[in-house]
């Protein structure tokens, strides 16, 4: 696997980069890189801020109700230590790319624009708004991006993550523990301020299978294992308690599909737990999937774009407090 960086003409960085991303996907596992920039690495974090690290965790197909049902016992554990709603929701339509997007940038597709869900139709370049990747990186924190399927290069963007990878191929897919594989490795080489995990096992199940099924309950289960194998390598990675963790989902699903408006699609859970936030707390106010990027800025002390229509959760953390 190529994980070198480069840090000498931007015209070398590009050719070396690409060469890179060649070489990876004739193993089946291209790997996006980016470096540093020099603007950004001369920014200093704000002081003001409730950790220096966040981890969103999207569990692609999870259910609200398939936590309990299927006995998850780390998704449980973050429930039931943590601040959580069972009852958020994802956009229209509800389905992997737009849903995605607007988590990761805090736009409806109204604003991003990416209502499609085929990598044939992928069209990168055509999103502007800023995406939480961005805005990090400019202030000086280290981003990284694990996905788990190959449809997502419109949020891989150049400049944005200092490391991002994915499957190769049209509908190149990995699971759960394949993922973690290279999530720990990566952990053990750099620590990301920023790092985003993208979990399969249930939607895989579910289209397959039909949704809370028997096989799907094995796929959330398989995903409830990458967690708690994230839980671990994060603590070794940055110290337990040292960050904080938000798990939530891209959408749901009946039948052996999703993308409409049935309350089974558009439920998702949303948690979050570690540092700064409050234990077994059950939110109140209504979440959206678009609340997760001004979420996890605000963790980090940054503000979110003016454009931006989604807010922070904030019910479910203690204030912003200065950390040395």
């Amino acid at each position: 696997m190529f994980t070198q960086q480069i840090s000498s003409s931007s015209g070398l960085k590009m050719g070396v980069a690409l060469l890179a991303a060649v070489v990876a996907a004739s193993c089946g596992r291209p790997i996006y890189l980016t470096s540093p920039s020099n603007a950004a690495s001369q920014v200093e974090w704000p002081v003001a801020r409730v950790t220096d690290t966040v981890i969103v965790v999207s569990v692609d197909g999870l259910r609200p109700d398939a936590i309990a049902v299927f006995k998850a016992p780390t998704m449980q554990r973050l429930i039931d230590e943590g601040s959580y709603t069972l009852s958020a929701r994802t956009i229209l339509p509800s389905t992997t790319l737009p849903s995605h997007t607007s988590m990761l940038t805090g736009e409806p597709p109204e604003r991003h624009g990416v209502y499609w869900n085929n990598a044939l139709d992928d069209k990168p370049g055509t999103i502007e708004i800023p995406t939480i990747f961005g805005v990090a990186r400019q202030h000086g924190y280290t981003t990284a991006a694990f996905f788990s399927k190959s449809k997502f290069s419109h949020l891989q963007r150049p400049g944005t993550l200092d490391y991002s990878q994915a499957p190769g191929g049209w509908f190149g897919k990995w699971s759960g523990a394949q993922t973690m594989q290279d999530v720990e490795r990566h952990l053990l080489e750099a620590k990301p301020n920023l790092l985003f995990v993208h979990l399969t096992d249930p939607d895989t199940a579910g289209h397959s299978s039909g949704w809370m099924s028997a096989e799907y309950g094995k796929g959330v289960l398989k995903a409830d294992a990458a967690v708690a194998r994230l839980i671990k390598a994060s603590d070794t990675a940055y110290g337990a308690g040292k960050y904080t963790l938000i798990l939530t989902a891209d959408h749901g699903g009946h039948g052996y599909d999703h993308g409409s408006d049935d309350p089974r699609d558009v439920t998702i859970p949303w948690i979050a737990w570690g540092e700064g936030v409050k234990h077994g707390q059950v939110l109140e106010a209504s979440v959206e999937t678009m609340d997760t990027a001004s979420t996890a800025l605000f963790l980090l002390g940054l503000e979110r774009p003016a454009q931006w229509v989604s807010s922070p959760v904030m019910g479910a953390f203690a204030t912003a407090v200065a950390t040395q």
